[in-house]
């Protein structure tokens, strides 16, 4: 299903012309796992936990096989390496998802960051500022951290249910 790291990044440029929909929702799934990584590396001594909470989340949001799942991460990883900012991968999530599904990211990336049972400083402040980029309202962005908090306590989607 997923093609060439070339493909996916070309998906991710402005479109120079019309765009197919399958390299739309390659971009989006692209963008939202690199997201998802970025939380992953904000903590300083990331493990299993935080890797299973980051595939649990893109198995949930883009019912992927695991097989698609570990490429999309081994995209998400080298883009990640590869990015001065979040710009434009948010642009592209504030592009093709309504704000339910950007509320929906951001509560995924709150599991990513309580997969571990504890969240630091700077993993909050990665949060805020994709949060912000996203347009996320305050209000969404508090409700989403509760219930992704409340998820991981009740061992939610960090070891692969919920």
């Amino acid at each position: 299903m997923l093609r060439t790291l070339k493909d996916l990044f070309d998906a991710l440029l402005p479109p120079h012309g019309s765009t197919a929909p399958t390299d739309d929702e390659h971009a989006l799934q692209l963008a939202t796992a690199v997201l998802l990584v970025e939380v992953l590396r904000a903590d300083a001594r990331f493990g299993a936990a935080e890797r299973r909470a980051v595939v649990a989340a893109l198995k949930e949001k883009f019912a992927l096989a695991d097989d698609e799942v570990e490429r999309l991460l081994e995209l998400a990883e080298q883009a990640v390496r590869d990015a001065s900012d979040y710009f434009r991968f948010t642009s592209r999530i504030n592009e093709g998802f309504d704000m339910a599904r950007k509320v929906r990211i951001i509560e995924l990336m709150w599991r990513v960051a309580y997969a571990d049972g504890r969240l630091s400083a700077h993993e909050q402040h990665v949060m805020w500022r994709i949060a912000d980029l996203l347009h996320v309202p305050h209000g969404a962005y508090v409700h989403a951290k509760m219930r992704a908090r409340d998820a991981m306590a009740g061992g939610g989607a960090g070891g692969g249910g919920g």
